[in-house]
């Protein structure tokens, strides 16, 4: 067990007879007495800092496994991040894709039904100024014959071809 400041200032010698001077020891063990009181102050003030220090260094390396942590999971919810909007990306895509064939593919389809429905005119036209000229040139042919009266019978069997054609 180590020595207390008590220990030494209680401590008594035994007289002898070419002893040591009493005042100067006893002076001396003072001065012991004081630097060993200032040492153990000194010793005890260490000891509370080092406690003191490795309780902030305990906090410290807590809050560094926090913040790695808290890195990894941040690196982590970024990449997901990431990857969900490449998928959502591609969806978009695909969906824009589809649409565009589907937008192409109607207006081909118009296309060709306008195409269809032109060549369907043209046709109707090609008749329609068929008949036409057929009948004008009857009509001249008439004129010029002078008959009048068959004239009449022609006017009336081309009108009732014309509403049998629907024209």
């Amino acid at each position: 067990m180590p020595l207390s400041p008590i220990d030494i200032h209680n401590k008594e010698f035994g007289r002898s007879w070419r002893g040591y001077n009493e005042d100067e020891v006893d002076d001396f063990l003072e001065r012991v007495i004081q630097d060993y009181e200032g040492l153990i102050r000194t010793n005890k003030q260490l000891e509370e800092d080092i406690v003191r220090l490795n309780e902030r260094l305990s906090h410290y390396d807590s809050l560094e496994d926090t913040l790695g942590k808290s890195i990894l999971v941040a690196q982590e919810t970024a990449e997901e991040v990431k990857n969900n909007a490449r998928k959502e990306a591609q969806l978009i895509i695909r969906e824009a894709e589809k649409n565009a064939d589907r937008i192409v593919s109607e207006a081909l389809n118009k296309a060709r039904k306008v195409a269809i429905e032109m060549e369907e005119m043209q046709k109707q036209a090609a008749v329609f100024r068929a008949r036409f000229r057929s009948l004008v040139q009857s009509q001249l042919e008439m004129m010029d014959s002078g008959d009048w009266d068959s004239f009449d019978k022609e006017l009336a069997r081309r009108e009732a071809s014309l509403a049998e054609s629907g024209l």
